[in-house]
């Protein structure tokens, strides 16, 4: 996928985001952990290397925080980057079943940030309001399919003791290739870390965002 590609292919990813965010729920939602940045987003002018990485980034003279705060180190940011590109565009995965691990992990980690920007992509493609809740209460809730309940069964143990277990794992293996199998492993590993960094960097959340449900 050349450089125009994966930039409209992410700004797409982007518009998915946006444009689901702003419904509403009466229940109590969740904000980040901490309630100011403790690293700035870079703002414009921007440098080169920022530019570099924000520019294919921005959306109606906007850019995700997830992004312009990581733009302050270019060089572990552009590293990065390479692998949640891959994630978000490449992976062989459904997106239904990347989102339901997105969210999942996302959740355990109290990821407000991560939850916020993938709620809307996840109601794109079909997750709904209710199951919204039930990825929250995890893979016991009531009405979970065998398999909606196995991925987040997948996130959950690799969350507790960084092990898929063999009945989780056989479970899976009925249905994805060897690449997809690794790659449902690497999904909730780098959504754990993206946790770590929103959280630990006190990213905060745009205009509209709706954090996880409060239990």
């Amino acid at each position: 996928m050349n450089q125009l590609s994966r930039a409209l292919s992410f700004l797409a990813i982007v518009s998915s985001i946006v444009l689901t965010i702003s419904s509403t729920t009466a229940q109590e939602t969740a904000t980040p952990p901490l309630e100011v940045p403790r690293i700035d987003r870079v703002q414009k002018p921007w440098t080169a290397a920022e530019a570099s990485i924000l520019s294919p980034r921005e959306s109606n003279g906007s850019v995700l925080g997830v992004w312009s705060t990581c733009a302050n180190a270019p060089a572990l940011c552009n590293a990065w980057l390479e692998f949640t590109d891959y994630l978000l565009q490449e992976s062989t995965l459904p997106i239904r079943d990347r989102e339901l691990l997105i969210l999942r992990i996302g959740y355990l980690n109290q990821g407000a940030y991560e939850w916020a920007a993938h709620r809307g992509l996840a109601l794109s493609v079909g997750i709904s309001e209710e199951e919204l809740i039930g990825i929250a209460e995890g893979s016991s809730a009531a009405g979970w399919s065998e398999w909606d309940a196995t991925l987040l069964r997948a996130a959950e143990e690799l969350h507790d003791s960084a092990l898929v277990s063999d009945a989780t794992w056989n479970v899976l293996a009925k249905r994805y290739t060897k690449r997809q199998m690794m790659e449902a492993v690497f999904t909730v590993g780098q959504y754990n870390m993206v946790a770590m960094y929103l959280n630990s960097l006190g990213v905060q959340f745009e205009e509209g965002w709706i954090g996880p449900p409060i239990p």
